[in-house]
Formats: C-alpha cells, sequence, structure tokens
C-alpha cells in the first residue's frame, strides 16, 4: 500500500509519501480500497502540532470512500465488494490507498454518487446539516452566506436555495466570487476590498464560517428575528445586536438525536436526491497531498478538497 506519513510537526513537507505493508482488518472491521479521501483545514492545524497531543509518526485523514476488499473476522460477508464511505475519525488513516475501519461506521454510497461527492457528504455535508439544524431555511428568508465558495459554504448556498431562499454569498477576490456565482447565489458580494454592508442587505439568517468582525457587522444588521449560525470554532464574546446567535461546535452535533452517523446519513441521502449536493472543487493526487495544503493555507481553492489515489471507477455498482 502507499500512504502520505507524517513523523514531525512542521511545514506541508513533512508529508511524505512511504510504502508499507498491507493493512490486515481486525475483528468487527474491513479494508477499503481508498478512491478518495478528505482534506480539511483542520488537518494542516494538526500537521503543524496546533491540535493537542497527535501521536507520531501517523497517517492524516478522515474520511475516505472506495471498495471494500478484505474482510474481517465476524462482518457480514456481503460488505465484500460494497461502494461505502466512511469517516475514521481526527487523524485516522485517511491519506492512504488502503484504510481500515469498524463495520459500523460504513455507509453504502448511492449509486447515483462519485466517490468525491460521497466523501465530501460524510464530512463537510454532516457538519452542513447540523448547521442548517439550528435555522431552518424557507423561501420567505434572505440567507447571508460567508466563504460562500468553501467546502461548507458553497453547501449552505446550495441548501438554501433549494428551500426557495434569497441567497447573498460572501467571497474573497474576483475568482471566488465567480464560484459563487456559479453556483447561482441572487447576490454575490466580494469582500477583499471590506464587506459593504449596503450590499448585504437585511437578512433573516445569516450562516457564518468567518468570526471576527464580519460576524459582529452581519449580526448587526439581523433584526430582532433573525439567527447568526456561526461554525468557525470561536468560543470568545458573541457579538452585539438584536438577533439572535447560535454556535454549532463538536457537543452541538453530538447531543443532536442520532447522534453523528444520523447527520451522515441525511447527508447522504440530501447529495443524492440533488437537495444538498457538496461542491467538489479542489482535486489533488495522493502523492501531492503537500500541495493539498499548501493550496488550502493559501486559500486558493473552492469547494471541497479532496486527495484521489488514481484506483476505482469511482461511480455506480
Amino acid at each position: 500500500m502507499h500512504r502520505i506519513r507524517q513523523h514531525v510537526t512542521g511545514g506541508p513537507d513533512v508529508l511524505v509519501l512511504e510504502s508499507a505493508p498491507d493493512l490486515v482488518p481486525a475483528a468487527g472491521q474491513v479494508r477499503i480500497a481508498v478512491e478518495v479521501a478528505g482534506v480539511h483545514l483542520v488537518d494542516t492545524t494538526i500537521r503543524r502540532g496546533e491540535w493537542g497531543d497527535v501521536e507520531l509518526p501517523m497517517t492524516p485523514g478522515r474520511e475516505v470512500a472506495g471498495r471494500v476488499d478484505a474482510l474481517g473476522a465476524d462482518v457480514e460477508p456481503a460488505w465484500l465488494g460494497r461502494r461505502v464511505v466512511a469517516h475514521l475519525g481526527l487523524a485516522s488513516g485517511g491519506y492512504a490507498d488502503q484504510a481500515v475501519t469498524e463495520v459500523d461506521r460504513l455507509h453504502v454510497v448511492p449509486a447515483v454518487l462519485t466517490s468525491d461527492t460521497a466523501v465530501a457528504a460524510i464530512g463537510t455535508g454532516r457538519t452542513a446539516a447540523g448547521v442548517l439544524d439550528q435555522a431552518p431555511v424557507t423561501p420567505e428568508d434572505e440567507v447571508v452566506v460567508t466563504a460562500a465558495s468553501g467546502g461548507l459554504g458553497a453547501l449552505l448556498v446550495r441548501a438554501a436555495l433549494a428551500q426557495g431562499a434569497r441567497v447573498v454569498g460572501l467571497a474573497n477576490g474576483p475568482a471566488k466570487a465567480e464560484v459563487v456565482r456559479r453556483l447561482g447565489a441572487h447576490t454575490v458580494v466580494d469582500v477583499s476590498a471590506g464587506l459593504d454592508p449596503d450590499r448585504v442587505g437585511a437578512p433573516t439568517i445569516v450562516f457564518d464560517g468567518v468570526g471576527g468582525e464580519t460576524s459582529q457587522v452581519l449580526f448587526g444588521l439581523l433584526d430582532q428575528d433573525g439567527v447568526l449560525v456561526s461554525y468557525t470554532g470561536e468560543t470568545g464574546d458573541q457579538p452585539v445586536g438584536r438577533g439572535t446567535f447560535r454556535a454549532v461546535l463538536g457537543p452541538s452535533l453530538t447531543a443532536r438525536p442520532g447522534g453523528l452517523r444520523a447527520l451522515e446519513e441525511e447527508a447522504l441521502a440530501r447529495a443524492a436526491d440533488g437537495s444538498r449536493v457538496p461542491l467538489v472543487g479542489s482535486t489533488f493526487a495522493l502523492a501531492d497531498a503537500a500541495g493539498a495544503h499548501r493550496a488550502l493555507e493559501a486559500r486558493e481553492t473552492f469547494g471541497k478538497v479532496v486527495l484521489t489515489t488514481g484506483t476505482g471507477e469511482g461511480r455506480g455498482e
């Protein structure tokens, strides 16, 4: 097998491609021949050593899609050969062409979805489901989405449009603004020179992945019935204004009825029915994981960032 290995913390160049013996699934586990693995901004934080204690050496990566090609003891034989997607957990070996995981983490990939879309749904999509729980969108809403060209932002734009809302998408720079325009946002605001409140209007819902001054400005535009849902992970002072502030953090997702698995199931179902399809915008080869990290940290990517191994057909049974 081939995998990305990190032996020390540091810049992107600490991510190196290595050969290793094939993985062997333990009892209750399967091995996945990985086609696509997801890349997250949090992966760069872990790589730099800014995410608490992570034992090194390790293989980064949280979610993968591919085919089950080996079974551990006590696993139903019907799993062999199935196209699956799974969230492995934090820094749990996703950047590789093989991964092992417990069978109860698996989801069968709907036949209409490509592996990269399934990977985006199992990670970014489940977060979007939790965010949307905090402020259900209706056709009467005016929705503002910050960082609207990113993986989560783009998905929230599409979800709000699918509900018939009017959508304002904020993006940093002309290229990213064009991505948001192609998503179908009614108004696209390039914030590279600063946020002009007059371009935003009077939102009823703000989905905010930026925080800081931008969050404060947008919160101030809400009326008393408006809601700002923050998914930045910030835990500092809440913005001041008349609306309602809600933060989506890890505990709020796991506390939802059904936990994270229910969110994953919802995300895959919505991707399959076309109402909440993730945007996969930046694709890198497994061997170029360092390049993916550089591009992500430089904010040169849009949509979901994924690594491909070059194996598998990616769609259908």
